[in-house]
């Protein structure tokens, strides 16, 4: 994931222009102040959607919403993953032709950018669906073994509603499939931003603090010490990246010279500010100060990048500014209000509801449907008694072998009638 806040420089071919060798106009102030407000809104439009909707997927019973929880052995691997991946990437580029290796990402992100975008959008054309439409439910199902020892894989329920969206999202893939065109590019880049916020959580924020830590210094490292960033940034032909045409105003959308701002810098904070969210709730005084408080140190940081970036004329990397302001804030407002044992003691994991039973083992049946039909009825309505016409048949039925105990039955039970006359008589 990429994690640079790119400037193309104006007249400057390199800097996030086409390849072709020429040099571009320079751009307005108006078209730059254009851009890079753009850039902060959409950077905070699925940071606080994403982080309320955290909260209902940290309360959800559904298994294929449940949330990815990241502990701090996976927060200090990832900056090392992270690496190796750039890395490989800037070589592949370097090696291979760049057409076929943007060809087999672009379908590979052609179907992300679609599960991603119907996800985002499934709960706001929630409210535009009549209530008499048929909504039916589905289940897809992928399991491994047999018997007692099958293993659920992949279980995702859906409805109607979601093939709705999902053929809405098809029109977008097709259209950034076939055009590559800039604003498919960021519908696609919210939603993978919004559906990382909600879905990766971190379980508490010293996991946060050591993610956020060994990024900030991976991105410093790889936009300041070598061109590795802004190389894959500006050669990767994927939605991992926000981008927004400065001279939009002179060429409408048809634009071309962007100013981008990678995903990592939205998704990394992200999972942190929503952390702080869940935190907020679990204090259950009524109050998101440290939601709020993050907010506002991400819009500082992000601003402040913005910046920097405008006055030295070169890529930032954006997470030497954010990390400082979204964990130096709240814990200065912790500090302030006593509450750094409770900042740091708390687990997010463990609000997170238990999943709804599933059918995990799947019996064997057998035979006709008519007699497993009366099988089930049988257990549906449980073991019915007979009233007995004749006590002898009962143990005729018990143990007919036996002549000499049915005989002594027949005895004792006219015995036992003639004793019940006598007493009525009387």
């Amino acid at each position: 994931m990429d994690s640079a806040l790119s400037d193309p420089l104006n007249g400057s071919a390199e800097a996030g222009g086409p390849a072709n060798g020429k040099t571009r106009p320079p751009s307005t102030p108006e078209g730059i102040a254009l851009a890079y407000g753009s850039l902060l809104l959409m950077a905070l439009l699925p940071i606080f959607f994403g982080a309320l909707r955290s909260v209902r997927c940290a309360r959800g019973k559904n298994a294929s919403d449940m949330p990815e929880t990241i502990t701090s052995r996976d927060a200090a691997r990832f900056p090392i993953i992270a690496s190796c991946t750039l890395l490989g990437l800037y070589l592949f580029f370097k090696i291979f032709s760049q057409e076929y290796i943007n060809l087999l990402l672009s379908m590979y992100f052609f179907v992300l950018g679609i599960l991603a975008l119907s996800h985002t959008i499934s709960p706001f054309m929630n409210k535009f669906f009549p209530a008499n439409f048929p909504n039916r439910q589905y289940q897809l199902l992928f399991t491994q073994g047999s018997g007692e020892n099958k293993e659920e894989i992949i279980n995702y329920e859906f409805d109607t509603k979601d093939l709705v969206c999902l053929g809405l999202s098809s029109i977008v893939g097709v259209w950034y499939l076939l055009r590559k065109h800039w604003i498919a590019n960021n519908l696609f880049g919210l939603a993978f931003s919004l559906n990382g916020v909600e879905l990766l959580h971190l379980n508490n924020v010293s996991t946060g603090c050591i993610l956020l830590g060994g990024l900030f210094i991976y991105d410093v490292f790889w936009v300041f010490g070598t061109n590795v960033m802004v190389t894959v940034a500006k050669s990767f032909e994927a939605p991992i990246k926000l981008v927004f045409p400065q001279d939009l105003l002179e060429k409408g959308l048809e634009a071309d010279n962007f100013a981008m701002l990678g995903l990592g810098d939205i998704v990394i904070p992200g999972i942190f500010i929503a952390l702080l969210l869940r935190f907020d709730i679990s204090l259950k005084k009524n109050t998101h100060t440290y939601f709020y408080t993050s907010f506002a140190a991400y819009i500082f940081g992000l601003g402040l990048t913005i910046f920097i970036m405008h006055i030295f004329k070169h890529a930032q990397p954006a997470l030497l500014y954010l990390v400082p302001a979204c964990i130096g804030f709240p814990i200065l407002v912790a500090l302030a209000k006593g509450e750094v044992t409770e900042m740091f003691s708390y687990e997010s994991s463990a609000e997170i509801l238990p999943h709804t039973p599933r059918l995990t083992h799947f019996p064997t049946v057998s035979g006709s449907p008519a007699s497993l039909a009366d099988s089930m009825q049988q257990k549906l309505a449980g073991p019915r008694r007979r009233r007995p016409q004749n006590p002898s048949a009962i143990y005729e039925e018990s143990n007919p072998k036996d002549p000499a105990a049915v005989t002594e039955s027949k005895e004792g039970t006219e015995a036992s009638a003639s004793k019940g006359l006598e007493k009525k008589e009387k």
